[in-house]
């Protein structure tokens, strides 16, 4: 019998990159579960077993943990800083996700579960000037994290804790640093800084546009992980023998202004910036400090934000071109 890895949220951006790791790279059983109609998932793959439902409903979670081994936890309703903004109680309501899956998970014995935390979690005191130092796994406490999503996060992550604590189930936790690259979201609302700003330079250099819009004053600062390093970093929180929590980031910290640079670099198109101040921006800066993950796994990102921009840009440029020719095709 072929092991059986059930990832939630197959549909969205980490979890496609993820289903498409496993059955690359393992002969494994997988089961895949979204939300989202197939046709709208970011990658869908026919050899995998796909469900499309709704995992806040606890027997819909009970039917895809059925026989499994290990469960992959990506569900939830995110998106970049405007979106998890301004819809707090819809990502808030992720906390059923989470719940009735370690529920499932307990009832139908899986034996290691893995949850997908962010660095909303932390602390806001510990993120008010430009190039704070970077965020400790410890930093999450006393709590104050980001108003909604943060705090539906980190609230899973005790849940998590304790269902290892009183039922024995093995789970590890994730704290993801702004993950980006190919094939996620690039636009409606949803997209994040990366790959809002590629899209926003892309248009502007095919239209022969000089100026595009910058939400604050882009000198608040992120770190970005490219998505395979997302991808090896999770694999090896979740093989490891530790329940606590780790960050899974880069500690490349830059200015929005600064990846706009990077980003005119590539597509070798300069901008102005017009700085809209009264757009959500979030954390005044934000960094991830692996230095647990390096004393404990021996694991820190390898591929530069210029490097993983580069990738994110081509893949973004090819897909607004394709929307442009199809377009001017059907005119004519």
């Amino acid at each position: 019998m072929k092991k059986k890895i059930l990832i939630c949220g197959s549909g969205g951006f980490i979890g496609g990159h993820l289903a498409n790791y496993f059955l690359n790279n393992f002969d494994y059983e997988i089961i895949c579960a979204d939300i989202k109609p197939k046709d709208n998932w970011f990658q869908s793959f026919n050899k995998n077993k796909n469900f499309s439902l709704d995992l806040k409903n606890y027997e819909n979670c009970t039917r895809v943990t059925e026989g499994v081994e290990h469960v992959f936890n990506m569900a939830c309703n995110m998106g970049g800083m405007g979106f998890i903004e301004n819809n707090k109680a819809e990502c808030m309501l992720s906390v059923l996700i989470t719940t009735n899956l370690l529920r499932a998970s307990v009832e139908n014995k899986v034996k290691k579960f893995f949850f997908s935390s962010s660095a909303c979690v932390y602390n806001a005191a510990k993120q008010l000037k430009t190039f704070v130092p970077g965020l400790k796994e410890t930093d999450a406490y006393p709590a104050e994290p980001e108003d909604g999503y943060g705090w539906e996060k980190l609230f899973s992550e005790r849940m998590c804790r304790h269902f290892s604590e009183d039922f024995g189930l093995e789970t590890r936790v994730a704290r993801y640093h702004n993950v980006y690259g190919p094939l996620g979201t690039y636009g409606g609302g949803r997209e994040k800084a990366p790959a809002a700003l590629c899209r926003k330079i892309i248009n502007a250099k095919i239209n022969k546009e000089k100026t595009i819009d910058v939400w604050g004053d882009g000198e608040q600062t992120r770190s970005f992980m490219f998505i395979d390093d997302c991808l090896e970093g999770t694999l090896k929180v979740f093989n490891s023998d530790f329940r606590d929590p780790f960050n899974v980031g880069s500690d490349e910290q830059v200015t929005i202004n600064q990846m706009i640079k990077i980003i005119e670099e590539i597509a070798e198109y300069k901008v102005e910036k017009n700085y809209l101040l009264d757009k959500p921006k979030g954390v005044r800066g934000r960094s991830s400090d692996n230095a647990f993950i390096k004393e404990k796994l021996n694991w820190s990102p390898s591929i530069t934000l210029k490097k993983g921009l580069e990738k994110t840009y081509k893949w973004i440029f090819n897909e607004i071109a394709k929307k442009e020719s199809n377009s001017k095709f059907t005119k004519y």
